[in-house]
């Protein structure tokens, strides 16, 4: 549903559907919005807009604004000194579908999740392991990904939880990692600028940087083509969400912002107000997000 978003309350621009890691069907998320009293929702699952387009006549029918996101996995360059490999990226098609292009990459995208998942399987079953990926499959289907695996390995009893197993087990330092062969964060950028989408950082706070290395960063993907930062975010205190919109407006950069909600498997992060409400997103960064022109050169938002 494309409405205006004039008058819009409480909105969240980052949530996730069983379509991917998250554990609420499309049509469940909707409802949560609904009585959470959400003006509008983005959902942003990985890989995919099959949430999205199965939330659409829900949303519909209780006049939910529905915007149409997904979240990407990136790499860093070779040339990078900085020592992060994954780098999340957000894209938002609030006003423009998607091109065919577009979708036809994003099938390539999930045969290639597969193929790390299938190494990652294997990884696990040398190190004694009792995993299958058609195990972590029945969990999530075509759109498995790490939390899937880090869901079955606690139900195994080889993680009390799941932030266990990523430290154990598949997080960037453990040893049984396997990454994905992702694309540079630039190329993403030129790729969903291409197909009419914003791109945008996701909860930056997990890059792990100094605030100069970040800048570097950021400017450096701004030249690429980036269009926004993620400044509220359920892992954002709000003197980290002061520092990113401040951040965001000296880069000319459109501030966004979301809970990443997931449900069951994150239970501390509620929707629309994330972990311990630490977080209001503003209808206006909807707005104008909206009013950005894509995919020709960015133009400077000005706010009031």
């Amino acid at each position: 549903m494309d409405s205006a978003s004039a008058g819009l309350g409480l909105i969240d621009l980052h949530a996730h559907t069983n379509e991917s890691d998250g554990t609420l069907t499309p049509a469940e998320l909707i409802n949560l919005a609904h009585q959470t009293g959400l003006d509008a929702l983005a959902i942003t699952d990985h890989d995919t807009f099959s949430g999205y387009e199965k939330a659409r006549p829900f949303a519909d029918t209780v006049k939910l604004n529905l915007v149409r996101g997904i979240e990407l996995n990136t790499r860093m360059g070779r040339d990078s000194a900085l020592k992060i490999h994954a780098v999340h990226l957000l894209a938002y098609f609030p006003v423009n579908e998607p091109t065919a292009a577009f979708t036809a990459w994003l099938e390539n995208e999930r045969l290639e999740r597969r193929n790390r998942n299938e190494g990652l399987a294997k990884r696990l079953q040398g190190d004694g392991i009792d995993i299958t990926l058609e195990d972590v499959e029945s969990r999530g289907r075509s759109l498995a990904g790490r939390p899937h695996f880090a869901r079955l390995l606690v139900e195994k009893g080889y993680a009390r939880n799941s932030e266990e197993a990523f430290s154990k087990y598949l997080g960037e330092t453990a040893p049984s990692f396997v990454p994905r062969q992702s694309k540079t964060a630039e190329e993403v950028i030129g790729i969903v600028r291409s197909a009419g989408g914003v791109p945008v950082i996701a909860h930056p706070v997990r890059l792990g940087l100094t605030r100069a290395e970040e800048r570097e960063l950021l400017l450096r993907y701004r030249r690429a083509g980036l269009l926004g930062l993620e400044i509220y975010h359920s892992e954002h205190p709000p003197e980290l969400q002061a520092y990113y919109r401040q951040l965001a407006e000296e880069l000319q950069l459109l501030p966004t912002g979301g809970s990443d909600f997931h449900g069951a498997i994150k239970p501390d992060i509620q929707l629309g107000t994330g972990r311990n409400r630490n977080i209001r997103v503003p209808a206006r960064f909807l707005e104008d997000m909206r009013g950005i022109r894509t995919p020709d050169a960015p133009r400077r938002i000005e706010r009031a």
